[in-house]
């Protein structure tokens, strides 16, 4: 029987030379929940999210995947980053095929996934447009597309929508919420914007400042779907999490201008 993939990181620590970035970080990322990362800048954030994506290893500390990918995953853990890295000779369907290029898919198979992941972006309209026609925020939704083309078990989203003026954004916060309420996905979505952590997240993991540490983790409960910008609820928890941030993100930034 196929087991969900769950992340755990344990007790992770890292240093660059001898600067000391994380500390005996923990954090559990459960099947279907987005677990947001926020902290002061240079905090580790994206470091951390570079460990759980393979991409470096920590100095000390553990990362476990436990249980198995989806069905049929090529990409068990995709990331998402702020800029949106598509190629620019190439249509909106074909930066997404691009991916499955790789792993050998064409033809009918591919065309069947590219559908399916061009509606559940609402792209469907938009298959046969080059990157220069479309709004940072079409971008974007073309970025998350191509991710899911790979039906991953996690995808690592760093900072996705911080590109984006504020009413895009919000746009496409509604648009995450959209496509994980039709069909559940796992992430981990760093981000420096408070009201994104409690828009989007079912559990909100607060670092310190350097070397990051787990000073809190928060669980959200309430249903993505009801959740709306200036619901007082969220805004309670957004006001946490600035209480708790607020000194250290004002002694980060001292310490990142005297560098």
């Amino acid at each position: 029987m196929e087991i969900p993939l769950d992340i755990q990181v344990d007790s992770v620590s890292h240093f660059y030379g001898s600067t000391e970035v994380l500390r005996n970080v923990s954090v559990e990322i459960p099947t279907g929940r987005i677990v947001c990362l926020v902290g002061p800048s240079g905090c580790g954030k994206s470091t951390l999210l570079r460990f759980i994506g393979g991409l470096e290893r920590p100095s000390d500390g553990e990362i476990f995947q436990l249980g198995d990918p989806p069905e049929g995953s090529l990409n068990p853990l995709t990331y998402v980053f702020q800029h949106f890295a598509l190629l620019p000779w190439r249509t909106v369907r074909g930066n997404i095929s691009l991916v499955l290029e790789d792993h050998g898919i064409r033809g009918a198979a591919s065309d069947s996934i590219i559908g399916d992941v061009l509606a559940r972006t609402k792209l469907s309209d938009f298959a046969g447009a080059l990157p220069k026609q479309l709004s940072g925020g079409m971008k974007q939704r073309v970025a998350i597309a191509r991710a899911l083309a790979v039906k991953p078990a996690v995808m690592l989203m760093d900072e996705p929508l911080s590109a984006l003026d504020a009413q895009t954004r919000e746009l496409l916060m509604d648009d995450l919420v959209g496509l994980w309420s039709r069909q559940p996905f796992t992430a981990v979505y760093v981000t420096h914007n408070l009201a994104e952590a409690v828009r989007l997240g079912h559990r909100v993991v607060v670092l310190s400042r350097r070397p990051g540490r787990v000073r809190k983790v928060i669980e959200i409960d309430a249903e993505l779907a009801i959740r709306t910008t200036g619901d007082a609820g969220l805004e309670r928890v957004q006001r946490q999490l600035w209480n708790l941030m607020r000194d250290e993100a004002r002694a980060a930034d001292e310490e990142l201008v005297d560098v």
